[in-house]
């Protein structure tokens, strides 16, 4: 039987410093509307608060020039600079029995690293690879840097 689990990584070089931009995805993420309008067109607290371990809180967002929605519980290790999505329920779910998206953040000399990750269970073997997915994480952590230096 095919594996139907995997994980995507990306690297994305930031200016940033990796703080400032831990503390958007930490304690600014319902400024994520305004900054990657293309990517993402609403978020609201479902349960809990925006900055609380342990917050569900559903994205409005465009993948592929669709709308989707994606809810998620969110984990943040202050420690590492990492925040972790943890799916719910959303539309990924019609392909994805798993999934859950990453950044973690590595301070550099000048600018920072962000490790983006997703790992995933596909629910048969012919489903994609989240590639897709990726990418608008990829924008959204471009778009982030961008909004960070403009500060």
């Amino acid at each position: 039987m095919a594996n139907l689990r995997g994980k995507l990584e990306a690297d994305v070089e930031l200016r940033s410093p990796a703080d400032k931009f831990f503390k958007v995805w930490r304690s600014e993420s319902h400024k994520m509307p305004t900054v990657t309008s293309k990517n993402i067109q609403g978020i609201k607290v479902h349960e809990g608060d925006w900055d609380q371990h342990g917050a569900i809180k559903i994205w409005n967002y465009t993948v592929d020039g669709k709308s989707e929605v994606f809810k998620e519980k969110v984990e943040f290790d202050d420690d590492n600079m990492s925040v972790t999505l943890n799916g719910i329920e959303g539309h990924i779910f019609d392909t994805y029995k798993v999934f859950k998206a990453g950044c973690k953040l590595v301070p550099k000399q000048r600018g920072s690293l962000a490790k983006l990750s997703i790992e995933y269970e596909k629910k048969k073997a012919s489903d994609p690879n989240p590639d897709k997915y990726m990418a608008v994480l990829i924008a959204m952590t471009k778009d982030i840097d961008a909004h960070v230096l403009s500060a």
